[in-house]
């Protein structure tokens, strides 16, 4: 273990300095109108017409602010750069107080409804970035954001946040955040993202809302959204927090092991971060115990019914690593460190494109990437696998 390691780290930052941060610094930057293109299709060609995602760009926006804030680049602070000057003249509806959902790729309002999902992680991109530059703008934005989501999604009566509003923040009937989600009122899913970015604008703004309703969202994934039985996410909720689908999601569970502890030692309740630690250990363990292929690669999911989707997509991968890494930090059992390498090598022998750069969507079981994915697109993005490569050596380097 003490020669893998140095090895290890290695490969995570050339991957990242090598081969991440440039494919999207090279061929992602939107010379005609600004900001980055909406899709480079899984047989990578440029899509110059296709809409922009708010998602997208608020993920560009915290992945080159983050990546600044490590290496002190300024290449990468240029590129933050314009993903901020983007997102503030054309996705922040400063009228409304929200974030348009979709552009199209001139930069007009395509989709104008408040996904909450994408306001967390506006909040997420913008405190980053405002740690890069101390733009006190970028600040503002996100106090701004955090207020709506306070004041039109929080659940006042049963706890908890609703998923999307139209512009003038009207509850929607229709709430998925995509095609393949449950049409529910509550999602595990939005609740995350929604903590991911309060934990890290509360280490920019000391705010004693922010700080409580942090600390309350800590609270509802104990309580309402962890099922206590089997230490996996509960998904899709309606208003009463009646759980509507028993989908197992291997990815966001060991993301959320890592993400929970976090948010609980930003919060500094030392009784919180206690128990946090031992969820992320228990969430760690459930999904090694069905979740992993004999390859090193996570599965994707449980279906209802008990069929397992055997598809490993990458932004799975990528969270593992972390998640892992995160229990061995916590336990000092290398068994988890071994994992997340194992999980490395199967990303290298089958996620990395080689060839057309980037990381594949998926691949089957077999190791076969699907070309009707996207190798850049509205949920394809330099986060998942930028953050981990960030995170592990921010840990361990």
């Amino acid at each position: 273990m003490e020669k893998q390691l140095p090895e290890f780290l290695k490969e995570l930052s050339a991957e990242l300095k090598d081969a991440i941060l440039p494919y999207w610094m090279t061929k992602m930057v939107d010379h005609d109108h600004g900001g980055f293109y909406g899709q480079i299709d899984g047989m990578g060609q440029l899509q110059v017409g296709a809409p922009k995602g708010s998602v997208l760009n608020a993920r560009i926006l915290w992945t080159f602010s983050a990546a600044f804030n490590y290496y002190k680049d300024p290449e990468y602070l240029r590129v933050a750069d314009r993903a901020y000057k983007y997102i503030d003249s054309y996705f922040i509806n400063e009228q409304n107080h929200g974030v348009y959902w979709m552009l199209d790729c001139t930069g007009k309002p395509l989709e104008t409804k408040n996904q909450i999902y994408a306001l967390g992680f506006m909040i997420y991109g913008l405190s980053e970035y405002y740690k890069a530059t101390q733009n006190a703008d970028a600040l503002r934005t996100s106090r701004m954001l955090f207020r709506s989501i306070e004041k039109y999604s929080f659940d006042i009566k049963q706890n908890g946040y609703f998923e999307a509003f139209d512009e003038k923040w009207q509850l929607l009937e229709d709430l998925r955040l995509s095609e393949k989600d449950a049409n529910e009122k509550k999602t595990m899913n939005t609740h995350l993202h929604i903590l991911e970015g309060y934990t890290n604008l509360h280490r920019v703004w000391k705010d004693d809302k922010l700080r409580k309703q942090l600390t309350n969202l800590v609270r509802v994934f104990m309580d309402k959204i962890v099922d206590p039985d089997t230490d996996h996410f509960k998904l899709f909720f309606d208003t009463d927090w009646r759980y509507k689908d028993d989908e197992i999601s291997f990815g966001h569970d060991i993301e959320g092991s890592w993400l929970i502890q976090e948010a609980a030692e930003v919060c500094g309740d030392r009784r919180l971060v206690a128990k946090a630690r031992q969820l992320a250990i228990s969430m760690a363990n459930a999904v090694l115990a069905h979740g992993f292929d004999q390859d090193g690669g996570l599965f994707y999911a449980i279906k209802p019914g008990g069929q397992v989707d055997t598809d490993k997509h990458w932004w799975p991968q990528a969270e593992a690593m972390v998640g892992l890494v995160n229990a061995f930090q916590l336990s000092h059992n290398v068994a988890y460190l071994d994992h997340a390498m194992q999980v490395w090598q199967f990303i290298k022998e089958k996620i990395i494109d080689k060839a057309g750069g980037e990381w594949h969507f998926r691949v089957n079981r077999e190791g076969i990437p699907y070309p009707e994915e996207d190798k850049a697109g509205i949920w394809k993005c330099p986060y998942h696998n930028g953050r981990a490569c960030l995170e592990i050596l921010k840990r361990l380097g």
